[in-house]
């Protein structure tokens, strides 16, 4: 790994759910849990949970975009999560559960417009794209029993994974090969 690593930041619902499917590539320096946009400091789950504190549930992904480009992370956010659904995602219901990609440059922001738009123009969906792109702000990074979720909790994390609909959702409108 160079030092030249940079940062992204999607939500994509339940935060334990996005992590493992960017933690396995070479490139990825770390895939941390967390909360971003929201207007109180320092937020606790319950705070994000509750849904008074506006911050979304996120993964912040330290990558080095010459073994990992950036498009490649945008390719493997849009098949974890339903970028038809504004209200949450899967059984994940609510503000903090909803669906974005924070960018952290101009150059993110681009890529990731022009990746919304492939997808829009690509007729997967017969619902329009409602994902946000938001301008990243201040990450908080979330309680330590929530790192690592899928690895330290196996057995909860599919489970969990399985009664939320994701997958099915992932193998109905995603290729059979798609990154889980």
């Amino acid at each position: 790994m160079t030092n030249n690593l940079e940062i992204a930041t999607f939500a994509g619902g339940c935060f334990w759910c996005m992590v493992k499917p960017f933690d396995q590539w070479d490139g990825i320096d770390s895939v941390i849990s967390g909360y971003m946009g929201g207007h109180i400091e320092n937020p606790t789950y319950e705070d994000v949970k509750a849904g008074n504190s506006g911050h979304y549930e996120v993964v912040q992904i330290s990558y080095d975009p010459t073994l990992f480009p950036y498009e490649k992370l945008l390719e493997i956010f849009w098949q974890q999560i339903d970028p038809t659904d504004a209200g949450g995602q899967f059984h994940d219901r609510g503000d903090s559960y909803r669906a974005a990609i924070f960018f952290h440059n101009e150059e993110q922001k681009l890529e990731a417009v022009k990746s919304k738009t492939q997808l829009e123009n690509s007729g997967k969906f017969d619902k329009p794209i409602v994902t946000e792109i938001l301008q990243a702000s201040t990450f908080y990074r979330a309680e330590e029993y929530h790192q690592d979720y899928y690895k330290k909790n196996r057995a909860h994390y599919i489970e969990d994974r399985e009664k939320s609909g994701r997958d099915q959702f992932i193998s109905e409108h995603w290729e059979k090969d798609t990154v889980r």
